[in-house]
């Protein structure tokens, strides 16, 4: 798949389940999907209880609070009151960057 805006490539996940099922004729499809799919639901379910997920050399998913604060509508100029909410964050792990910087 092709992002259009940047004319970068990106994965889905059924493409991430088909790779590693080509580069592994030993195991089925199926069985493939399942393990992908188990190991998002756990990143996202640990998330969700407020944990962090690190994953050595790739990076750590955590949780970041954000405070509720006065916001602005962009369109009308008008103060618009946001809500505390809670969003998911990454930071990559040194393996990771140093990779993507060709050291």
């Amino acid at each position: 798949m092709i992002c259009l805006y940047r004319g970068t490539m990106t994965m889905i996940r059924s493409e991430l389940i088909q790779k590693i099922a080509d580069e592994n004729p030993h195991l089925f499809q199926r069985d493939v999907e399942k393990i992908v799919n188990t190991i998002f639901d756990e990143i996202t379910d640990a998330m969700a209880r407020g944990d962090r997920v690190e994953l050595r050399g790739f990076g750590a998913f955590s949780v970041k609070k954000r405070d509720a604060r006065v916001g602005r509508n962009p369109r009308t100029g008008e103060s618009v009151e946001v809500e505390e909410k809670h969003v998911p964050f990454f930071k990559t792990g040194k393996l990771l960057r140093d990779r993507l910087n060709g050291k």
